[in-house]
């Protein structure tokens, strides 16, 4: 039997089920039987069967894999990870990148790192860069380790290179998104057809598997949707990013 870490979060028995079942499609017409389980919120998938091996390369590829152990993390590694405990340091945000043995260890982002890359270096509180940039518990977000010491358990990290440019499109672009976190792909699109508000998104980015951005068309506000989203998925979370805001304070 094998074991592996998807790099997806579930965040109910529902999600996990929905995993299952798209898994078992993917699959189907290999000798390869699943078991799924949740470790940290991440999902655990064992693999059984003559095609164990087959569908453990389909599942690497396709999903990719937690390091699960320090030892597996190298320094200036780019891994994906979600942003994890937020505001229980003002200095710093804790990134859970799938490391949990033997014990679970979070990478760090110093302040003083995203005040260099977000706000042209000046000396803004992490809380007012949570506000422009969406930062909050569960976001997908791509790291990069800058500092590790495998002896003192402790990783730094910085925001990878592809992070950034995804940070710097949406910016660019004008337009408001709407960050839905804790939804599957096809419940957001029967929402917005359902309530109509298709007509005011012109694309939905996905982050991760329950975790996706929704661009607005020019002129919609992205807050405005939430109310009426947020009726029908009432398990998901919404944050909003809103590139004329940031705009607006770096021109101070």
């Amino acid at each position: 039997m094998t074991q592996l870490t998807l790099l997806t979060k579930a965040y109910s028995p529902r999600h996990l089920k929905q995993i299952d079942t798209l898994l078992k499609k993917n699959l189907e017409g290999l000798d390869a039987k699943t078991e799924l389980s949740v470790v940290e919120k991440w999902v655990r998938v064992s693999l059984s069967g003559e095609d164990e091996a087959i569908a453990t390369s389909y599942i690497r590829k396709e999903a990719g894999l937690c390091p699960e152990n320090l030892e597996n993390v190298e320094r200036f590694a780019t891994l994906k990870g979600y942003v994890t405990e937020f505001g229980k340091n003002p200095d710093n945000v804790h990134v859970d990148v799938g490391v949990f043995k033997p014990e679970t260890i979070h990478a760090t982002l110093p302040l003083s790192g995203l005040q260099a890359v977000l706000v042209d270096g000046r000396k803004v509180a992490l809380k007012k860069i949570a506000e422009l940039f969406g930062l909050c518990d569960d976001l997908p977000i791509n790291v990069k380790i800058i500092a590790l010491d495998k002896t003192e358990k402790r990783m730094e990290a910085e925001l990878a290179t592809a992070q950034l440019e995804r940070f710097d499109t949406w910016r660019e672009s004008l337009l408001d998104r709407l960050i839905i976190l804790g939804a599957p792909i096809q419940e957001i699109h029967r929402t917005l057809k359902y309530t109509g508000l298709d007509r005011d998104i012109i694309g939905i980015e996905s982050l991760g598997m329950f975790e996706h951005a929704l661009t607005c068309k020019l002129g919609t506000d992205a807050a405005g949707l939430v109310p009426q989203i947020g009726r029908d998925l009432r398990e998901a979370r919404f944050v909003v990013f809103n590139p004329r805001k940031i705009r607006e304070f770096l021109a101070f």
